[in-house]
């Protein structure tokens, strides 16, 4: 908008002034001993129209200047409450995540099953951390869903160096949140093994999870007895042997018991889209958010009535006020 355009309205007052002073000099003129004879006379009905044309005229003029000014519509914040929480998804990309007990593999899986659950929760912050041999943030804290599901679908094994840090990968996950304004703040671990490397202890990191108030939903990602395990054969291709499945389940248990979580066994994609249907049912915190409503020029109505006067103004101009030579 630009409001300081109205300050042109002014103009109509000289032009008005202009008019009244062009209008009195204006008249035709007779010599006359007397004009007793014409005082009772009516004004004719023309000399009244030409004013209502310039009051018209001068309506025109500052239909013109608000339409200058871009008059706009819907320009405002609104807060609302609303319910949500903080989450981040910890996500072990580690190569043994390829391993073929889930279809098409354990990480597809989980991504499809992760890509459904943010998608269904539009009013919480969520965050995407990845892990393996470290610990990286893929998204920070961020209610933009369209990117998050970009991002989760971008996943790939090979991001990080091999390994599975799971104490980092809930280190940094810890980071990510500890510092949300939600009452409920919780992490989702998803991984297929056991930590064998990484800086930080993962029960070390589910006490600091703890003193943050943060919950842990530890998943242990893989199917009870053997499975397809991606291997590097000796061309240097991946080849897929049986082995059995190993998850460090008493640790996962006891890192979700720390924190007031809770562990789950995901043994295919049905069972893992079961958990994340029960973890959706998370705690909800109730919050305020702002929100800017799109902002529209709102000209059109000024438009209209510009139009309509300057057509006003051409008609009775070129007919009942035309002037003859």
């Amino acid at each position: 908008m630009h409001p300081g355009l109205l300050w042109l309205l002014l103009l109509i007052i000289p032009l008005t002034v202009w008019y009244v002073m062009k209008s009195s000099k204006s008249d035709p003129s007779m010599r006359m001993p007397t004009t007793q004879a014409f005082d009772k006379m009516p004004r004719s009905w023309k000399e009244w129209l030409r004013h209502v044309m310039f009051a018209m005229e001068m309506l025109a003029l500052a239909c013109l200047i608000i339409i200058l000014c871009r008059p706009q519509s819907n320009n405002s914040w609104s807060k609302t409450d609303i319910e949500g929480t903080d989450i981040v998804l910890a996500l072990d990309v580690s190569g043994s995540m390829l391993a073929k007990d889930f279809k098409p593999n354990r990480l597809d899986a989980a991504k499809d099953v992760a890509i459904k659950f943010v998608q269904n929760r539009t009013s919480d912050n969520i965050g995407l951390v990845v892990f393996a041999g470290e610990a990286f943030t893929q998204v920070p804290m961020t209610n933009d869903i369209a990117t998050l599901v970009n991002y989760i679908g971008n996943i790939q094994i090979g991001m990080l160096e091999d390994g599975t840090a799971v104490g980092d990968g809930i280190a940094t996950a810890i980071n990510r949140i500890k510092d949300g304004k939600a009452k409920s703040k919780s992490i989702i671990l998803l991984t297929d093994g056991s930590n064998n490397t990484g800086v930080v202890g993962p029960l070390t990191a589910a006490q600091i999870a703890a003193k943050y108030d943060i919950k842990v939903y530890a998943i242990g990602v893989g199917t009870m007895g053997q499975a397809l395990y991606p291997t590097l054969g000796i061309n240097g291709q991946i080849e897929y042997t049986m082995q059995k499945v190993e998850i460090d389940e008493k640790s996962l248990q006891q890192i979700a018991a720390t924190t007031g979580g809770k562990y789950f066994r995901a043994t295919s994609k049905s069972t893992l889209r079961n958990i994340f249907a029960e973890i959706d049912k998370l705690e909800k915190t109730r919050m305020d958010v702002q929100r800017h409503s799109q902002m529209e020029d709102n000209y059109q109505p000024w438009a209209i009535a510009l139009l309509l006067l300057l057509a006003m103004c051409a008609i009775i101009r070129y007919t009942i006020l035309k002037s003859v030579p």
